[in-house]
């Protein structure tokens, strides 16, 4: 559906002018952390729900089995700090770290996905000192933990908790019209706590999550529209936290290394929009398809993160269910070479999530990871096969790109 077959004759891969080194291999895997409170007041905890807390050591091992020796993970601020504020409870975490230092994974930490701790007013000033005080500690504890800094993304997709949390009330704080102010909230507790980890521990590498997305409105009438509430504002958390815009809330260069883009099978569609009570201009619609000539090549939009920010970037998210999950990475994959052809200089993809899990709505089964979620009788994962060897196929791909001779791009 989405290319050619693994292991199909391919054309030489020209070398790229550059060999990623963010991470220890070029492949993530990257396990679902969300611990929002949905509307209805439910707190999720997908770590928990997964079992990834029970069975840390057999997944990371699991990963690296599969070539991967990099992930990303979180840290579920609710639990850490769930008691009294500044006292921290390191007990939901220290199994996961353990694990994947034991394993030799490298983790990226996500401190704030999307949930904090309970009574905590997340349009306070006592949200961004905690955030801030909160990110400092940790990174200690994983210094004297592992031996190293950490590498952690402070607050997860800031642009889309804004827009669900602030504006469309589908999940904490259940708002709506206070979009645009949660988003400087976050960016301003962002900010705080990759300067209080980079003071804690000097040599911490910080990342910057967020959506790239590309809308395309049905009415030609509605294209300002479109670029104006999305395809532009998708890069407004980013100009914040760089300090380009609204420099007052703290944002500068040194508040990310790097930047990481999720990129789904639905990030692109066409919609009829509409106003909302609150004056918000809402376009929701169908996901585009690949080969709709509406569509963005997904290394256009790479090309235009790295133009305007100058830095590394890597594919933080990407995935879809059931059986198109193995020509999904056949996609992708063919668009990060070409992205990395034209001299971006993409760092690594995530597979994510690596691990099935409760929908988010209704615990439904999402069957999205290389990963199913019901482990066999020895703890260990299945495996979708098909995803597992066009993994492979692809990691054989990118050795060729960077010039490596093993068949893995580790």
């Amino acid at each position: 559906m989405f290319g050619e077959t693994p292991g199909a004759a391919a054309a030489p891969e020209l070398r790229a002018p550059f060999r990623p080194g963010l991470f220890r291999s070029f492949f993530l895997g990257g396990f679902e952390c969300s611990t929002q409170r949905r509307a209805d007041g439910r707190r999720l905890d997908l770590i928990a729900a997964t079992r990834h807390d029970q069975l840390a050591a057999s997944d990371y091992l699991q990963l690296t089995e599969h070539g991967i020796t990099a992930a990303r993970d979180g840290v579920r601020w609710h639990l850490v700090e769930g008691g009294t504020p500044g006292w921290y409870d390191w007990s939901p975490v220290l199994p996961l770290l353990r694990a994947a230092e034991a394993a030799g994974v490298q983790v990226s930490w996500d401190l704030c996905h999307y949930g904090w701790p309970d009574g905590l007013d997340v349009f306070s000033v006592s949200f961004v000192d905690r955030l801030a005080h909160y990110a400092a500690a940790f990174a200690r504890l994983h210094l004297e933990e592992t031996g190293s800094p950490p590498v952690i993304c402070p607050v997860n997709e800031i642009s889309f908790l804004a827009w669900a949390g602030g504006d469309m009330a589908r999940m904490n704080p259940t708002a709506r019209g206070r979009g645009l102010e949660l988003k400087r909230q976050l960016v301003r507790a962002a900010a705080a706590a990759a300067r209080a980890v980079r003071e804690a521990t000097p040599g911490a590498r910080i990342l910057a999550i967020e959506p790239i997305i590309h809308v395309v409105p049905q009415r030609s009438e509605d294209t300002e529209l479109a670029e104006a509430w999305y395809n532009r504002a998708q890069f407004q958390a980013w100009d914040m936290l760089a300090g380009r815009v609204e420099p007052a809330l703290g944002g500068g260069p040194e508040t990310f290394d790097a930047v990481g883009v999720n990129y789904y099978w639905n990030n692109q569609w066409s919609c009829a929009g509409e106003w909302l009570p609150q004056g918000r201009w809402l376009c929701e619609g169908e996901p585009l398809s690949p080969f709709d000539p509406r569509t963005r090549p997904l290394h256009a939009l790479l090309a235009a993160v790295h133009r305007r920010y100058g830095c590394p970037l890597f594919l933080a998210e990407t995935s879809i269910e059931d059986d198109l999950r193995a020509p999904w990475l056949r996609h992708v994959g063919g668009e990060v070479r070409e992205a990395v052809r034209r001299g971006v200089p993409v760092e690594g993809v995530c597979l994510y999530p690596i691990l099935g899990h409760p929908g988010w709505d209704d615990d439904r089964y999402c069957a999205n990871g290389l990963f199913e979620l019901e482990p066999n009788g020895s703890g260990r994962r299945p495996v979708h096969a098909p995803l597992a060897t066009e993994l492979r196929w692809q990691q054989h791909l990118f050795a060729l790109q960077f010039g490596k001779h093993s068949g893995r791009a580790n």
